[in-house]
């Protein structure tokens, strides 16, 4: 192991590029399946998650889709899909298991550091919002994924689940809630640092960090050289027959670089975001929950307002947002020109298609812009009528990508979920996109070795992984017995409740 500055060349099996979640996830992965595998992670920062894993650049939400409305949409006759929700509901049940395995095994030492049991509700206002959210209630609660969530219209009881929502709100308000105690929060800086160490611990890793890569090429005998530059100390080659990049924003420039035809069509559309956070301790302390709104009609999923539960290092915070705008920039501590210098033939069509398809999310973003500070305050007053401007402070908050890609129906999609885009011969993976993101990080993993290693998988792997995540190769969306097990197993290692 090492984690050093030094500028060396290197020969290892596997890079992976950034040092979040999602590369830390990985790592641990490969080494707790093939121990001998020769890893090493490049970041271009100080130190690892300070991107968009970091606890204050993301919600710190374990998306279950229990309430997140944008996965429950409605369909032309009235009926309410929960498919995309189940399916983001036990990629976050993966995510648990394999939590709970490295708690168990001592590589992470306490999920106190990182997760807390905190009840995630939906909350709308207006009599349509309401026959809305009765109608999903009604079909998500009677999935035994579901199992527990509770509906209420009655101001009294909403105000026994989360009293800020309704002090001072007229009482004559139409409004509806529903609430499941299952819900987490997560400190995904936290966790990140968690596996890091871990790895820190195991022969053939390495982490190196103010190192960029900038550039990357097929080797003629097969894998990649990867150019790295490291300030003032010149640069330095890797070797390696496999690369991972993990780098949020930046993934996708290095993705251009390698030449891959796989990469072809593929463009980035940059969103910016604010936070309102309260860390007052006498107000903080009365909430306890993890409430989503409904965003307004035509809007885009990242429109949606929130008032969350955060515990950061120990305190207690209020977060609500978050306020989108626009910027050229692919990651927080990126250029203004990551936008431009993406731009290929390639891609350019399926970029002018997404501005002309898309306007309602131009609007909304132009509007988020212009958008003064007391504009911002009345979005928190109807979750918290009784809020205290004073109280509250802004915070800018990470920067997330959202994917284009070609399509043949209109040259050119907005896509708002997660990518893996991998080279023909699965030397080279990059992961691309946003939402659910860190919480369905171990899916994307498992997904991506299914994928890309599938003969190691199939030939040696799959009963380690069957260790780490017992629920692998079975459906817990039907198979309720054994969604119940695994639910009251990781809840009881992890300190989550349960139904």
């Amino acid at each position: 192991m090492s984690e050093s500055n030094v500028v060396t060349d290197a020969d290892v099996d596997v890079v992976l590029v950034g040092a979040g979640i999602m590369s830390t996830t990985l790592a641990v992965f490969l080494k707790e399946l093939q121990p001998h595998l020769k890893l090493e992670i490049v970041e271009r920062l100080p130190g690892e998650a300070q991107e968009s894993s970091g606890a204050w650049n993301n919600a710190g939400t374990g998306h279950a889709a229990n309430c997140e409305l944008n996965y429950t949409p409605m369909r032309a006759d009235g009926s309410i899909d929960i498919a995309k929700a189940l399916e983001v509901n036990v990629e976050f049940d993966m995510s648990r298991q394999f939590w709970s395995y490295l708690i168990k095994k001592g590589a992470i030492a306490s999920p106190d550091n990182f997760i807390h049991p905190v009840p995630h509700m939906s909350f709308v206002i207006g009599a349509d919002r309401q026959a809305f959210l009765k109608k999903r209630h009604a079909a998500m609660s009677a999935h035994h994924c579901y199992r527990g969530m509770e509906y209420s219209e009655d101001h009294k009881k909403i105000a026994e689940w989360a009293p800020l929502l309704m002090e001072g709100r007229d009482p004559g308000q139409p409004v509806a809630a529903t609430r499941i105690v299952s819900g987490a929060d997560v400190n995904y800086g936290a966790l990140t640092s968690d596996l890091l160490n871990y790895l820190k611990r195991m022969d053939g890793f390495a982490v190196h960090f103010s190192q960029n890569v900038t550039d990357l090429h097929r080797r003629p005998g097969g894998g990649w050289r990867l150019k790295v530059k490291s300030g003032l100390l010149g640069s330095r080659t890797i070797n390696a027959k496999y690369v991972f990049l993990g780098a949020g924003g930046g993934a996708l420039p290095l993705l251009q670089k390698s030449g891959i035809p796989e990469a072809k069509g593929f463009a980035g559309f940059p969103v910016s975001g604010i936070w309102l956070r309260c860390g007052k301790h006498e107000v903080a302390e009365r909430h306890s929950a993890k409430v989503y709104g409904m965003a307004a009609q035509g809007s885009p999923p990242m429109s949606v307002p929130h008032l969350d539960t955060r515990i950061i290092d120990g305190k207690r915070w209020l977060l609500f947002g978050p306020y989108a705008g626009f910027s050229t920039k692919f990651l927080k501590h990126g250029s203004l020109f990551d936008l431009p210098m993406s731009v290929r033939p390639d891609n350019f069509l399926p970029l002018l298609a997404v501005g002309r398809d898309n306007f309602p999310l131009e609007e909304y973003l132009v509007g988020q812009v212009l958008q003064s500070n007391s504009h911002r305050f009345k979005a928190l007053r109807d979750f918290y009528p009784a809020m205290n401007k004073s109280d509250w402070e802004f915070d800018v908050a990470g920067q997330r990508v959202q994917i284009i890609r070609k399509d043949q129906v209109h040259t050119g999609k907005l896509e708002f979920g997660t990518e893996i885009v991998h080279s023909a011969d699965s030397s080279i993976v990059a992961l691309l996109g946003a939402s659910p993101g860190a919480s369905t990080a171990v899916w994307i993993m498992v997904h991506m070795l299914e994928n890309c290693f599938h003969e190691q998988l199939v030939s040696h792997w799959v009963p380690k992984l069957k260790e780490m995540i017992p629920s692998y190769g079975h459906d817990l969306k039907t198979d309720a017995a054994l969604t119940e097990r695994v639910r009251k197993d990781t809840a009881e290692v992890l300190g989550l409740h349960t139904v």
